[in-house]
Parts: structure tokens; C-alpha cells; sequence
């Protein structure tokens, strides 16, 4: 049976690691290397870096430090945020991320999509997608959260898996550090509607949470973030927590 994936996300503003709620208030959560290492150790399935303000401050992404947090995984890591050109993938995938994860850009040209997995591999190309819950219409936002496209949401992540994509970084905004669980329908209408594996993303607050992601929500991946940076939840202990649940994961 394919384990189920546990993945830390760092949000990262000025080279620091950042957590906020519904995509705003964002406080300081620590160094991402030193974070990066520890998830690590405890075994985080995959990490995922996301330079929340590269998009909006339309520059590339954070090389450097992208080459300082490769140094110290042993597992699969995933970059976003301010990419735009073939030429940004190459630089992320030579710093040492594993996987890029692309959004305001395949919304602008879906076919950046396309081209992308025929160059790298649909294995290594993340489109993730942030959804919000407007008039009961799962509405999918661009250029960090702050522009609506118009698009809904299932429908958006069925042609970003026919253009190539191989998986989704589903993040429900209503739900983002609300710590009130999954967005668990969203989730599952995605999960029924693609052939690719779908990672849930906004509203993780307790262990239960994951349970229903799983079970519920049909995903094939769990990301988090504040219950990991402020040690509300340790990883082992939720790990053994899933298993207990009949979860497969990697213990």
C-alpha cells in the first residue's frame, strides 16, 4: 500500500521562516536551515520551501538559501515561489530542490505547464494551487493569495494534471492557520477529479486533522506548518498516532 506523506512547509520572507494566518499577520517561526535539519531528523517525509514574497516582488527565487537548506536534507524538497522561466527551474533543480512548485505563472500561461514536464519530467513539476471560499465556490487565487483569477478550483487542477503536471499542492486560504482541519470536501473533489497525487494544504491543528485528510479528504499528502514550527505537534508522535489510525505511513 503507497504510504501516506507527512510534509513540513517553510514559508520563507527575508530569509526567515514565516507563518501567518489566511495568508496575512505573518510572525517569525525560525532559521529554515535549522528547521529544514530538524524535520529531517524526525522524519518529515518531503519539505517544502515556498519564498512567499518572490512573485509579488517579481524576482527569482532564493538560490542560495535554497543550496544551504539542500545541504542538510536526505529528503525529497520542493521549491516555489517567483518562478517564471525554464531557466529558474534549472536553477533550482542545480541548487538541489528536488521539485519545483510553480502557480502564478501556469495561470498566466498554462502551457508553461506542458513545457516544463517535457523538459524535466512530470515527476519533478508542483502546481499548486490556493483556493478560497467565495458565495460557496471553491474560487482559485493568484500572485500570493491577493488576486482572484476567476477559475474554480477542481476544475483548474483537472487541466493543470492533463497539461503535465504530476501532482497538486492543493491550499484552501479559508483554512490556512485556522488550525480548524482540512478543507475536506475541496480536498476530495480534487483527490476524485485527477489522476495525479494531490497534497492537502491549510488548516492542520491537531492530530485528528490528518486522520480525516487521509480518510475523508482522499489526499495522498499532508502538508503543515505552525504545529510543526511551535512544536504543537511532533512528527514521530503524529506519525505513530496515524499508524495507530490504520494509516500507512512511513514510520
Amino acid at each position: 500500500m503507497v504510504k501516506k506523506r507527512l510534509i513540513p512547509c517553510l514559508d520563507v520572507r527575508d530569509g526567515r521562516t514565516v507563518k501567518g494566518i489566511q495568508f496575512e499577520g505573518l510572525r517569525d517561526a525560525g532559521d529554515p536551515v535549522a528547521l529544514a535539519a530538524r524535520y529531517a531528523r524526525e522524519g518529515a517525509d518531503e519539505l517544502v520551501f515556498l519564498d512567499i514574497t518572490a512573485t509579488n516582488q517579481r524576482r527569482q527565487p532564493l538560490t542560495e538559501l535554497v543550496r544551504e537548506v539542500a545541504r542538510v536534507l536526505d529528503i525529497p524538497f520542493t521549491v516555489g515561489g517567483g518562478i517564471g522561466t525554464v531557466a529558474d527551474v534549472e536553477a533550482l533543480l542545480l541548487s538541489g530542490a528536488d521539485k519545483v512548485s510553480i502557480n502564478s505563472a501556469a495561470l498566466a500561461r498554462p502551457e508553461f505547464i506542458t513545457d516544463l514536464a517535457r523538459r524535466f519530467g512530470s515527476q519533478c513539476i508542483v502546481v499548486a494551487v490556493d483556493a478560497r471560499l467565495v458565495d460557496s465556490q471553491w474560487q482559485v487565487m493568484t500572485r500570493a493569495g491577493t488576486q482572484a483569477t476567476g477559475r474554480e478550483a477542481v476544475a483548474w487542477c483537472r487541466e493543470a494534471a492533463n497539461l503535465g503536471a504530476g501532482e497538486l499542492l492543493l491550499t484552501s486560504m479559508s483554512h490556512d492557520g485556522t488550525k480548524s482541519g482540512f478543507a475536506l470536501e475541496l480536498t476530495r473533489a480534487v483527490s476524485e477529479a485527477v489522476p495525479v497525487p494531490v497534497i492537502a494544504s491549510g488548516g492542520a491543528g491537531q492530530p485528528a486533522d490528518f486522520t480525516a485528510v487521509f480518510q475523508a479528504g482522499g489526499a495522498d499528502a499532508a502538508l503543515a506548518a505552525s504545529i510543526f514550527h511551535f512544536n504543537e505537534t511532533a512528527l514521530p508522535a503524529l506519525k505513530q498516532y496515524l499508524h495507530a489510525a490504520g494509516i500507512p505511513v512511513r514510520l
